[in-house]
């Protein structure tokens, strides 16, 4: 009897193990697919203050002003997207820097190009899970304020939040990178698609828990 449990014990853990590593491989696909595909924008305040919030908002406007100039509506991929970025990378940091002076504020800003680990984000009806992308982060001052995030390719930093829809040209660009069970799942266009969004949000956000331990 206590050989039977003992097996199916064993069989059962080994059942885990097999389902955990197929589980794991897939979120990391999924991830890595979706991550591939977009370029991010994250702008970090110097507090939480009402002030430094605010003077977060002011940089981001500029930022994504100036981003404006640089690319129009027929940009077609995420490298082309980082490439003009990165050759404009010391001009980011002056229009970001200046609007931090202009303001009436001290702080010294830092603009970087790198994979930096996001958690869920929804903008509009597209969501886009926790993990690792790569993004241009603008760090104002000491940098330990709420962060403000949005995704530089496809363009959705302009969602109408209050209406939650996405241009239909972001959603297309975002389609046309991504394989369709990818964009079926942060689009949110079925239950089963819902469920797998849990599943891939719950395993990177548990990933990324450990990894700052």
């Amino acid at each position: 009897m206590k050989k039977n449990i003992f097996t199916a014990f064993v069989i059962l853990f080994l059942l885990f193990i097999y389902i955990t590593i197929c589980a794991n491989s897939y979120v990391s696909a999924v991830s890595s697919n979706i991550s591939s595909s977009v370029f991010r924008l994250h702008v970090i305040a110097n507090s939480d203050s009402s002030e430094d919030q605010n003077l977060k908002y002011i940089v981001r406007d500029k930022v994504l002003e100036y981003m404006n100039t640089l690319v129009d509506t027929n940009i077609s991929s995420k490298e082309e997207t980082m490439r003009i970025v990165s050759e404009n990378l010391y001009n980011f940091n002056s229009v970001a820097q200046n609007t931090v002076y202009e303001n009436g504020y001290n702080y010294i800003v830092n603009v970087e190009i790198g994979n930096f680990t996001f958690p869920t984000k929804n903008y509009g009806d597209i969501s886009l899970p926790a993990g690792y992308y790569d993004a241009l982060r603008v760090s104002i001052g000491d940098a330990k304020g709420k962060n403000w995030w949005c995704v530089m390719f496809p363009p959705l930093c302009f969602v109408d939040v209050s209406s939650g829809v996405v241009p239909e040209q972001s959603k297309e660009a975002l389609e046309e990178s991504l394989p369709d069970e990818e964009y079926e799942l942060i689009s949110g266009s079925s239950t089963e698609f819902d469920v797998k969004f849990k599943f891939v949000e719950f395993f990177e956000n548990f990933k990324n828990t450990f990894a700052k331990k």
